[in-house]
């Protein structure tokens, strides 16, 4: 089974899209998750870079502390 991702920037186009790959036989499952990328913004050079408040919460419900990273990083043997 292989799996493709679409970005499709036209809302409209996507849904026609979405209706299509449904209306396919071969086709197990299409997710509708249509979301704007929100991570990345455009400078003023044109170029892109991350969005810092788009990874709030990443480490939310882990419990992760300093000694916890230490041990990780330098095991002693």
């Amino acid at each position: 089974m292989g799996q493709i991702v679409i970005q499709v920037s036209d809302k409209e186009k996507a849904d026609m899209l979405f209706k299509l790959l449904n209306s396919l036989d071969f086709v197990d499952f299409v997710s509708p998750h249509m979301e704007e990328n929100k991570q990345t913004t455009t400078t003023a050079g044109g170029k892109n870079r991350l969005d810092f408040f788009s990874l709030a919460g990443l480490w939310k419900n882990r419990k992760v502390d300093l000694e916890l990273i230490r041990k990780k990083a330098w095991p002693r043997a």
